[in-house]
């Protein structure tokens, strides 16, 4: 059978007429080109609908959803009393979908600009991104952002932002440090300890209506944020206000371009204040270079405050005693080393015949070069090693440096009488603390701290600060020995302005030339003093630094010794919290009888702070005085309980009722919500708050709806307890 050629010439065909050739081949062609252009269009369909399938759902998914960030809390921060220090406080920021708002950049860019004064074309740049999300507007108050008339635009996204608040400005500003736009700390222990406080944020798919409205999907999963944890530091709140406020006076009297003054607790090696000035606002950073925290990151000559090391030296290795006698040179000492250098020394009190103790009492530098030919190069190094100089304290703050103490090897004919008495070494004010702490705590030397606590978002301890023995700085007899010698420079040596009757105090002054590129500057000096109280029982230890004072003189026995003196004065006498605790302190067990290791809580319900703190100190145990008023309403631990001899009793008293009629904020309802709720809403109150226990809050003080001022301070009373939390946004 003959197959049909559908081209085939048709036997009755006419003749082929080369026309008719022509428009045969042309249909041809448009034949093979449209099934060309249907191959084309299928191999395409099957590549999108098939091959590329994932890619393209991925592209329509990004049109109509989007994840929005769930911010989380960034802890708060408090004192060793429960003092908060940092907290947060809300704003609004508005971000935006460019994709979605860039269609009406002008009119987004006019409204905004309208309410916040920013210049339009900021506005615009930014809704012109090719990014899915970029940011219009951050940290607005709720009330301007109010203003914002966002049912009008499509594809802008309002949310609630927090801010990190410094309740009291310029107080601790260096040591708890500064946050960037983004939350995130950029110094001290805001950037130490950066990834504790953060906490996780989360995110919530959001999709978008016909209307382009953005709602939550309920066909994913949201992530919630967790909160940061918060911190309790060792820093005493009242002790710091005290050091910023002497600090600034003295350096205002003395017209010093800086100062510094540090405290610590001796036996355990915690940090109770870090003052620098100039101070910085944390609410209001003007000068970065002011969030420098000097104490831990500066490196200066010590000077005389360094003659210890040379005293512990010389004790240790015998080769002094507190009574030999030298011959102070009536106060011009020259020194021929080899080669025909040649070392003129001076002493600002001339003296003759005198006993070591005595020589440290003036501050001898004579007599301190003569000893240090006695102990020789590498004892003495060995001793300013064993104090910690050269090396870092290991506490906890960013940017600490070494110091710089040169190895025996490296040290010139003169390096050892010059280290004798301060100079050719290195130190921070903080390794000069560590090591007087060392000599008050019976030569142990402890390693500074300054976090006290942490807790998670429920309010649970996850870490507790405790002291750390690094090693044996000098032996017990020799510290207190040494002891001994400062206690002289405070009675009747460099150190007697300082002292303060009933008190003991132990202490060196000191002053230094300051060390410019390279070289000392003419007129330019550093003075200090250190020492610590009661000398019994250490509690304190302090050191106050000025740089380049000019007024009044400057030496470290008139600029800097008043600046402690004031200090200690208001720490032991007046009628501050940190007075009332040291002079309501427990009694002592009467002679020959043994204290019982446990008490029993009396009931001082109703007394006066002075009679509360009478008989608790006749049972042993010491007030803490929460809140002003006349009489003791609550207390903690209650009466009957039985607590360990030598504990605290927080004693709350009545808050003043005349608040009330000035109009004050009243107390909020905070029980049964978490630690960090409970702060962060008594916060936005204005109102501080003292923490007693950890979980929820089961009850407070003074009661909601209670009257109070502004910055006054709440106590609640948390106890642990299973806790599931949930976040809604």
């Amino acid at each position: 059978m003959k197959l049909w050629n559908p081209f085939a010439k048709r036997a009755d065909a006419p003749a082929e007429t080369p026309q008719l050739r022509d428009y045969r081949h042309r249909l041809l062609i448009v034949k093979v080109g449209f099934l060309l252009a249907f191959a084309a269009a299928g191999a395409r369909l099957v590549q999108i609908q098939v091959v590329e399938a994932g890619k393209y759902r991925e592209i329509a998914r990004k049109q109509y959803e989007a994840k929005v960030p769930l911010v989380a809390q960034r802890g708060a921060v408090y004192d060793r009393n429960g003092s908060i220090l940092v907290a947060n406080t809300q704003f609004v920021s508005f971000a935006a979908d460019p994709t979605i708002a860039g269609e009406d950049a002008r009119f987004i860019a006019r409204e905004f600009s309208k309410v916040t004064g920013r210049a339009e074309r900021e506005y615009v740049a930014r809704l012109q991104s090719s990014k899915r999300f970029v940011w219009l507007d951050r940290h607005l108050r709720p009330d301007v952002a109010e203003r914002i008339p966002l049912k009008k635009m499509g594809g802008i996204v309002k949310m609630t932002e927090a801010k990190r608040l410094y309740h009291y400005d310029e107080v601790a500003g260096q040591l708890l440090g500064a946050t960037n736009i983004d939350n995130a700390g950029v110094s001290g222990i805001e950037q130490q300890f950066n990834d504790v406080l953060k906490g996780r944020d989360g995110y919530v798919v959001m999709q978008r209506d016909g209307l382009g409205r953005k709602r939550p999907s309920v066909d994913y999963p949201r992530e919630e944020a967790v909160d940061g944890h918060s911190l309790e530091l060792t820093i005493d709140l009242q002790y710091q206000s005290i050091a910023e406020e002497e600090l600034k006076k003295g350096v205002a009297r003395t017209q010093s371009e800086a100062g510094l003054v540090v405290m610590m607790r001796p036996q355990t090696g915690e940090i109770l204040a870090m003052a620098n000035a100039p101070s910085v606002n944390l609410n209001k950073v003007t000068d970065a270079d002011l969030l420098k925290n000097r104490i831990v990151s500066d490196m200066y000559e010590p000077g005389s405050v360094f003659k210890i090391v040379t005293a512990s030296a010389a004790l240790r290795y015998g080769a002094a005693t507190a009574e030999r006698r030298f011959y102070g040179e009536n106060g011009k000492y020259r020194i021929e080393y080899p080669g025909r250098q040649v070392r003129l020394i001076n002493d600002s009190h001339p003296m003759r015949d005198v006993t070591f103790a005595e020589a440290m009492a003036y501050s001898s530098n004579i007599v301190m070069a003569k000893v240090s030919d006695l102990i020789g190069p590498e004892r003495l190094f060995t001793q300013a090693r064993d104090f910690g100089f050269g090396m870092m304290t290991g506490v906890e703050l960013p940017a600490e440096i070494n110091g710089q103490l040169k190895k025996t090897s490296e040290w010139s004919m003169a390096s050892l009488n010059s280290i004798a008495y301060g100079y050719e070494v290195g130190v921070t004010p903080l390794q000069i603390v560590t090591a007087y702490a060392a000599l008050a705590n019976d030569g142990m030397l402890m390693k500074p701290y300054v976090v006290q606590r942490e807790r998670d978002e429920t309010g649970q301890e996850v870490y507790a600060g405790q002291p750390q023995m690094i090693r044996r700085a000098v032996p017990k007899e020799v510290a207190r020995d040494v002891v001994r010698m400062l206690e002289g420079v405070v009675e009747f040596g460099s150190g007697a302005v300082v002292k303060i009757p009933g008190v003991h105090i132990a202490g060196k002054t000191g002053t230094s030339r300051k060390h410019v590129n390279g070289r000392y500057e003419e007129g330019s000096y550093n003075a200090s003093f250190v020492g610590f109280f009661p000398v019994e029982r250490p509690e304190v230890v302090c050191l106050v630094m000025l740089e380049k004072p000019k007024a009044g003189g400057y030496y470290g026995a008139v600029a800097s010794a008043p600046i402690f003196k004031a200090i200690a004065e208001r720490i032991v006498h007046n009628n501050g919290l940190a007075a009332r605790t040291v002079a309501a302190g427990p009694a002592a067990p009467a002679p020959g009888t043994d204290a019982e290791p446990t008490v029993t809580v009396p009931d001082v319900a109703a007394k006066s702070a002075a009679d509360a703190a009478a008989v608790l100190k006749g049972a042993g145990l010491a007030a803490k005085v929460i809140g002003t008023g006349d009489d003791v309403v609550r207390q903690y631990p209650p009466a009957g309980r039985k607590v360990e001899r030598g504990s605290f009793v927080q004693l709350m008293m009545n808050e003043d009722e005349r608040a009330a009629a000035a109009g004050a904020p009243t107390v909020p309802d905070v029980r049964g919500m978490s630690v960090r709720r409970a702060v962060n809403k008594l916060a936005a109150e204005q109102m501080g708050v003292s923490i007693v226990g950890s979980g929820l809050v089961v009850n407070q003080f003074p009661s909601p709806g209670t009257a109070m001022k502004p910055g006054a301070k709440v106590t609640i009373l948390c106890e642990p307890r299973a806790v599931t939390t949930a976040h809604v946004y």
